[in-house]
Parts: C-alpha cells; sequence; structure tokens
C-alpha cells in the first residue's frame, strides 16, 4: 500500500519504558504501528544467511521489508546487502556484534550501536535512523547510546516467523493491524528449509488473513 497521508503517532509500548524515557526525550520503543489498516510490517534481522534467491524472490515479488544488520555477519559480502538496498530496502543497526547490551557499559553500548551507526553509513551511504537491539534486550544506557548517534526509533517485534511455525508476543496468538513480524537471515544450515520457504510461510498466512505487507519506514 502507499504511505498512509498522515503518519501515525510512535509512542513506547506500555511495559517496555526505561527510566526518564520521555523526560530524555529517548526514541520510543514499540511492537506494533498505531493503524486500522490491515497492514505488517516484515523485518529481518543480522545477516547470516545471503542467498540470492531470496533477493530475487523478494524484488519479483515486490514485497517491502527491512534489514537490521550485525556487522561481524555481513562484513564478508557487503555486496550483497548493497544489491538488497538497490531494491530499496533499508538497512539498520543491530549492532557491531550483537552481545546482550543490558550487561555493557554505557561505553560499550555507545560502541557497539554507533560504531554500526558508522559502518553502515560508509558502506551503504546512510546512516540509519532505526535500531533494534539484540534479542529485544536494552536498558536506558541502550536508548541514551542509540539516541547519541543519530537512532530515531527503536522497533521490536509482535510475531516472529519461522520456515516451519510462528511465534507470537500475545497470548492469544493472532496477528493485529500495524503488527511488526521478526524474522531472520537463515536458511538450512539452522531452519528445515530456505529464505523462499520462510517468506512462502508469511505471505500465505498474512493474505489469507486479508492483510498487506506494508514498508515500515512509510509510517514513520
Amino acid at each position: 500500500p502507499p504511505p498512509p497521508a498522515t503518519k501515525p503517532k510512535i509512542t513506547t509500548r506500555e511495559g517496555f519504558e526505561v527510566d526518564g524515557h520521555e523526560e530524555l526525550g529517548l526514541p520510543p520503543v514499540f511492537t506494533t504501528i498505531p493503524t486500522r489498516q490491515r497492514v505488517v510490517f516484515l523485518t529481518i534481522d543480522d545477516g547470516a544467511e545471503k542467498d540470492p534467491a531470496f533477493l530475487r524472490m523478494m524484488n519479483d515479488l515486490q514485497v517491502p521489508y527491512t534489514a537490521f544488520l550485525s556487522d561481524y555477519l555481513i562484513k564478508d559480502d557487503y555486496g550483497y546487502f548493497k544489491r538488497m538496498q538497490r531494491d530499496g530496502v533499508a538497512l539498520n543497526n543491530h549492532t557491531l556484534h550483537h552481545p546482550y547490551l543490558p550487561g555493557l557499559s554505557y561505553r560499550r553500548q555507545q560502541y557497539e550501536i554507533c560504531a554500526m551507526q558508522d559502518v553502515i553509513e560508509e558502506r551503504y551511504g546512510k546512516r540509519p535512523l532505526l535500531f533494534r537491539p539484540p534479542f529485544g534486550n536494552y536498558n536506558r544506557d541502550s536508548l541514551r547510546a542509540a539516541k547519541s548517534c543519530g537512532v530515531k526509533y527503536v522497533p521490536l517485534w509482535n510475531e516472529e516467523v519461522f520456515v516451519d511455525h510462528w511465534d507470537y508476543r500475545e497470548w492469544d496468538r493472532r496477528i493485529r493491524p500495524g503488527d511488526i513480524v521478526l524474522t531472520h537471515f537463515r536458511g538450512r544450515d539452522d531452519w528445515k528449509g530456505t529464505m523462499p520457504d520462510m517468506i512462502r510461510r508469511f505471505l500465505d498466512k498474512v493474505t489469507a488473513e486479508g492483510y498487506a505487507v506494508a514498508r515500515l519506514e512509510d509510517y514513520l
């Protein structure tokens, strides 16, 4: 679908705040975009699997998605993600080495996040506005560090799709309008199938339930 005429107001999900969140102007942490449109948002994390068939499939079908990348997994083939970017995909920050951030000092967190901002800017020409903490774990220092190097939003997720099943954050195991869906760059080494297999599972379910796949950045 086209971008909304008026972008929704993005706020931190209740229970996901840190101390001083609003007072410090820290980036909002959210799992769903507030919209009545029957849309979901596909986000893909890390960068381990680099399947050319996946790029062809997503380009052929014109499925929008957002990538969150970690340098230690993409540095052996920056060109793969350059091709992805040329297809219109936004490349965002998932830290340099995918650590458990709350276990690190503020300075170490700042290094993990801000140095990844630098890598993406140097390699792909654009500094990310979106950051996703590894494992979805963060504390106040994580958000302070992210803000210090230009991050505006911290999208998490409400569902996760694998090649053979879905996981849900909500108790009723149901997709809702505006939900952010997580998956990973994974293939047969980790899954019982390929990334195109996972995309088929994702598209079959969301379209059967009357949802379109929208571009996350269009709503921010």
